[in-house]
């Protein structure tokens, strides 16, 4: 498997409801964004703004699919503005489906060159804000429990000693799911990741809604493995969890997670302000505190201490462009949805 050529540089990677209804917000001094990561963050990240600029944000938490899927819903009549966070993919599907509309900051000269190259594959509708690897973690008490040695690859999930304990979210909704499925696909070829996919089945207590969901319940042992971006596993063991993260061992995906302005927003001065300020140092240097470890995309920015190293992981070369098109991830979606989630247990 190739690396990328950003990570070849050194580079380090790193279930609550809104405050506000992301309901049409047409005063001055408003802005309705639609968050895409953890709550915390997306806390961090509107209360921050919002004190630095006195806009008032009203701010919604969903994953990524389901972001999409309302952008969709309101593109007649759109309520949001912003849409920051989530994995690329569907950032890419709505840039294309025109949910989004083109924009160029004046902060993309201090970017990485992949977050530039989601804004180049995107058309300008959508720019890379950090980047995270997909693995999964697993709760070292679970494991040993059940007399299994430490999983380090894909196939170790394959265990049947594993029945009923892997969880993974769905990737109709969740962005790291739908990164997990392309992921298998591209690693394996499609009929072989199909294959992984069904016998990968067996093993899965729950398709959760939210892609970071699996790993809270491995740290708390309501499952032994979570799949989700390595990133998200570390933030339990960074708190002494007995959760370890794992980068498998035949290769894996990434995400460029990404930001987006809603095409026909109401109050678009207001989401290019966000959108610049998000591209800053400061802004991406609010990902630590609020306990997300990701790679940020701004080349000033701080790499948080406890990130993933990325450069030491297999990772294949992910094509963003087909996997973040429209038809391919209908397509995928649709055979995910008759060929595995159709499956009896």
């Amino acid at each position: 498997m190739q690396k990328h050529h950003w990570l070849r540089a050194g580079l380090f990677a790193a279930a609550a409801s809104a405050a506000f209804a992301a309901a049409p917000a047409q005063a001055q001094g408003s802005l309705v964004m639609y968050c895409g990561v953890q709550e915390e963050w997306c806390r961090a990240m509107s209360g921050a703004f919002e004190k630095e600029t006195g806009i008032k944000v009203a701010m919604t938490r969903k994953s990524a699919g389901e972001i999409y899927a309302q952008l969709k819903a309101e593109s007649s009549n759109p309520r949001g503005d912003i849409w920051w966070g989530g994995t690329g993919d569907p950032h890419l599907q709505a840039a294309e489906e025109g949910l989004t509309q083109e924009y160029e900051s004046p902060a993309n000269k201090d970017l990485h060159e992949w977050a530039l190259a989601q804004w180049e594959a995107a058309k300008k509708r959508s720019v890379g804000i950090y980047a995270g690897a997909l693995g999964f973690g697993y709760n070292t008490q679970q494991i040993k429990a059940k007399g299994l040695n430490e999983p380090k690859c894909w196939a170790d999930l394959l265990d049947p000693k594993l029945k009923d304990d892997v969880q993974v979210a769905d990737p109709n909704s969740s962005g790291t799911a739908y990164n997990l499925l392309a992921t298998v696909v591209q690693l394996m070829g499609e009929d072989k990741g199909f294959d992984y996919l069904r016998a990968l089945h067996k093993n899965i207590s729950q398709y959760t809604k939210s892609g970071a969901a699996p790993a809270k319940a491995a740290s708390l042992g309501e499952t032994a493995v979570g799949i989700v971006f390595i990133h998200d596993a570390v933030v339990f063991a960074v708190q002494g969890d007995p959760i370890k993260a794992v980068a498998p061992c035949e290769g894996t995906g990434y995400e460029i997670g990404s930001m987006s302005i809603v095409k026909g927003a109401r109050n678009l001065d207001n989401a290019k302000k966000f959108y610049d300020w998000a591209l800053t140092p400061a802004a991406q240097a609010l990902a630590a505190p609020a306990k997300s470890y990701q790679v940020p995309s701004n080349k000033n920015a701080p790499v948080p201490a406890q990130a993933p190293k990325m450069s030491d992981m297999k990772l294949i070369k992910y094509d963003f462009v087909k996997y973040g098109s429209s038809a391919e991830r209908v397509r995928l979606l649709t055979k995910w949805d008759k060929e595995i989630k159709a499956l009896p247990k």
